[in-house]
């Protein structure tokens, strides 16, 4: 009795995008900037309502999620590029969840920095109109640390700006990578 046998061949084809290093990279490290600015001044912030016993706004641990989420979507781009796997389909989608998470994180630091004049900013103005002289002294401390807060807020805004614009960014590179096809 004579066996017949079938043989199957799988053929595997692994279609390869070109990213373009230098603006990649650019981004990359921009991004994990925005990320770990987020992180750090929403959990400086967090930790000093805490330390006040005040109630912690729904927007200082948001911060902190949306800037650790941040950090993970480069490190699982990272993983990709070093596989060479990296597919614009990903970037794209990962690329516009952040963004709304950052036109969120704007819109609420904007209505707490600018809401009327007893938002932030019109505290921290007035703050600066009363700035101390020059010297040693509590007074002078107190004013250099409520400075510093306002700048904090300050740059989380600004962040949340730059984040967002970088993501819109990285929608349109992923589209154009996608556009042009892949190659080897």
């Amino acid at each position: 009795m004579a066996r017949s046998s079938v043989s199957r061949t799988r053929v595997v084809v692994r279609q390869s995008y070109y990213w373009p290093d230098q603006q990649l990279n650019f981004w990359i490290i921009i991004m994990l900037a925005t990320g770990g600015v987020l992180i750090g001044v929403f959990a400086a912030f967090l930790q000093d309502q805490q330390r006040f016993g005040l109630k912690i706004p729904w927007l200082f641990p948001y911060g902190i999620t949306v800037g650790s989420l941040t950090v993970i979507f480069v490190w699982i781009m990272l993983a990709l590029i070093y596989q060479r796997r990296l597919l614009p389909g990903v970037v794209i989608i990962g690329s516009f969840i952040l963004l709304v998470l950052y036109i969120t994180g704007v819109i609420e630091t904007a209505i707490q920095l600018f809401r009327n004049t007893n938002g932030i900013n019109g505290q921290c103005n007035s703050l600066n109109a009363n700035a101390p002289g020059t010297g040693l002294s509590l007074n002078m401390l107190a004013w250099l640390e409520l400075n510093s807060i306002c700048q904090s807020w300050q740059a989380a805004f600004a962040f949340w700006i730059v984040g967002a614009v970088f993501l819109l960014w990285m929608i349109v590179l992923g589209s154009q990578v996608a556009r042009n096809g892949g190659g080897d």
